[in-house]
C-alpha cells in the first residue's frame, strides 16, 4: 500500500515592514506592529491564529478594537463606536474588522487632520513567483493496468495580489511525465489553474487547487492487432477541472519549498482504476 504525500504549498511571502513592540494592555503583556503612524494609530498581531487590533490615541492611550457577540447571538460591532469618537463622528457604517479596511479608514482619517502626514495605503499590484519542481506520476486518467509510476518534471508562475497573506492566486504551469520501458507513455501539459489557501500562515500555507484548462501533448507506443508497434501522437484541450493540494513552506526572505499533490481526482475526467499518486517536491522564488 503506497503512502500518499499530504500536501503543503506555500506561505506567501511575507515581510514584517513595521515596527513590533511589546505592550501591557490591562495586564496583558501584547506584541503588537504597528500598521498605520499618525494622529491616530492602529496596531495589530495574531493570537493563537485570532486576529486582535488596537487604536492609540496621540497621548499614547491604546483601545483594542472589538467585535464580540451578545445575548442575542449579534456582533455587537463595537469597535465601529469606538473609531467613530476618535474621528470625531467618521462614518463607520461600512467599515469591517480586517487589517485593509481598518488601515485604509485611519489612513484617511491622518490624512483629513494632518496636512504634513504620509499616506500608507498603496495601490493594487500583482507580484510573481516562479517555481520548479520534479516528483512522480501514475499518470491517474489515463490507462494504466499495472499501475506504473514514471518521472514527473514541472514549472510554474504563480500571480497573486500584493498584500500581507494573500489568499487567492492564479498559475500557468508545465509538466511532462516521462515514459518508461513498461509504460511507453508520455505527455507535455500546460495548464490553467486557480488555489485557495485554506491555511494561510507567515511560515506556511496549505491550499486546494483545480486546474480549469490543459492542453495536452502524449506519444504512446501500442502494439497493434498484427503485434506491430505503433506511435500515437495526440494533441488535446480539455476543461477538466483537476483538483489537488499542497503547500508552500517559506525557507527563506522570498523563497519556498513546495509539496503538491496535483491530480487527486477531477469533475470531468474519469479515474481509470488506480489510485492517484501524483506528487511533486520543488522550489520557488518571489519574482
Amino acid at each position: 500500500m503506497k503512502k500518499i504525500l499530504f500536501v503543503l504549498l506555500f506561505c506567501c511571502a511575507f515581510q514584517i515592514n513595521f515596527c513590533q513592540n511589546t505592550y501591557t494592555i490591562n495586564g496583558e503583556q501584547l506584541e503588537l506592529k504597528t500598521e498605520v503612524d499618525g494622529k491616530l494609530d492602529l496596531l495589530w498581531n495574531t493570537f493563537n491564529g485570532e486576529y486582535r487590533y488596537f487604536a492609540r490615541t496621540e497621548v499614547g492611550k491604546l483601545i483594542e478594537l472589538k467585535n464580540t457577540k451578545g445575548s442575542s447571538n449579534k456582533y455587537q460591532e463595537e469597535y465601529k463606536t469606538v473609531l467613530s469618537d476618535l474621528t470625531n463622528g467618521m462614518s463607520t457604517d461600512k467599515l469591517k474588522l480586517t487589517i485593509y479596511d481598518l488601515k485604509k479608514y485611519i489612513d484617511n482619517y491622518n490624512s483629513s487632520v494632518d496636512s504634513s502626514y504620509i499616506s500608507v495605503q498603496k495601490e493594487s499590484k500583482i507580484k510573481f513567483r516562479l517555481g520548479f519542481s520534479g516528483g512522480v506520476t501514475n499518470n491517474p486518467f489515463i490507462g494504466n493496468p499495472e499501475n506504473k509510476i514514471t518521472p514527473l518534471i514541472g514549472a510554474e508562475l504563480e500571480v497573486f495580489e500584493e498584500t500581507n497573506l494573500p489568499r487567492h492566486s492564479g498559475f500557468l504551469q508545465a509538466r511532462h511525465a516521462f515514459e518508461n520501458d513498461e509504460f511507453q507513455f508520455s505527455t507535455t501539459e500546460f495548464s490553467l489553474g486557480y488555489r485557495y489557501r485554506f491555511i494561510n500562515k507567515s511560515a506556511f500555507s496549505i491550499y486546494g487547487q483545480v486546474k480549469v484548462a490543459t492542453l495536452n501533448f502524449t506519444n504512446a507506443k501500442v502494439i497493434g492487432s498484427n503485434n506491430s508497434e505503433l506511435e500515437i501522437s495526440e494533441t488535446a484541450f480539455d476543461l477538466p477541472l483537476i483538483f489537488g493540494v499542497g503547500s508552500d513552506i517559506k525557507v527563506g526572505e522570498n523563497s519556498f519549498i513546495t509539496l503538491i499533490y496535483g491530480e487527486l481526482f477531477a469533475a470531468f475526467l474519469d479515474n481509470q482504476g488506480n489510485f492517484p499518486t501524483d506528487i511533486s517536491v520543488g522550489y520557488k522564488f518571489n519574482l
